[in-house]
């Protein structure tokens, strides 16, 4: 029997395409429903190939504290463009109580899932009506500090294991991409099959949140 997605399935794999898909190739893990089989062959962690980080070839103390300085202006930079994007999506994008970002700079996704969508569509979560607010969006993208990708890949991937364990069986693992990550959850985007709304999905997500990494949650 196939299970429709729900909307808010659906404008997450439209946050996704708007925020990666200039980086990253789409690639996808298929899960399985049978006897144990799990997308990508299981839960083994693949590694993300190293790039050179700035400062790495220098260690003194001064070109530490200007890197330390350089964090914080990143993480201002950050989120004073997520506050824009939240505030287009109160102006314009059909979401007047939409939340705050956290002081990370992150959004904050359990206040944003809990919102009644009054535009539809998932709509009036992400990206707003007809996706007005998408080029903030994709600023605030841009400014985000630099993640740690194995970290990252590794972090999704235990959740898909998680997910997949509470009993959602078709949740897809997470796949490495030119370097990059490409979260993991609907297996089959052009015909959706996981229903976000079902309470075996809820409780498993529920169950599984905290395997996430703070800036990761609303994108797997």
């Amino acid at each position: 029997m196939t299970i429709h997605t729900s909307s808010r399935g659906t404008a997450r794999l439209r946050l996704v395409a708007v925020v990666t898909a200039p980086l990253l190739a789409f690639s996808v893990a298929c899960g399985s429903d049978g006897e144990g089989v799990r997308a990508g062959g299981g839960s083994e962690i693949a590694s993300v190939a190293d790039e050179p980080t700035a400062g790495a070839a220098g260690d003194g103390k001064g070109k530490g504290q200007e890197s330390a300085k350089g964090a914080s202006a990143g993480k201002s930079a950050f989120y004073d463009a997520q506050m824009e994007y939240v505030r287009c999506m109160r102006a314009k994008g059909g979401s007047k109580d939409y939340p705050d970002p956290k002081l990370s700079g992150h959004l904050d996704w359990d206040a944003i899932n809990a919102m009644p969508d009054r535009v539809g569509s998932g709509q009036g979560h992400k990206g707003g009506k007809d996706g007005v607010c998408g080029p903030e969006l994709r600023a605030a993208s841009n400014l985000e500090p630099k993640r740690d990708k194995q970290q990252d890949y590794e972090s999704m991937m235990a959740h898909a294991t998680c997910m997949r364990d509470e009993g959602v069986s078709r949740f897809a693992n997470p796949t490495l991409s030119g370097g990059g990550v490409m979260p993991g959850g609907e297996p089959n985007p052009v015909s959706p099959v996981l229903d976000e709304e079902s309470p075996v999905y809820k409780k498993a997500r529920e169950a599984c949140k905290g395997k996430l990494l703070e800036g990761l949650d609303g994108m797997q």
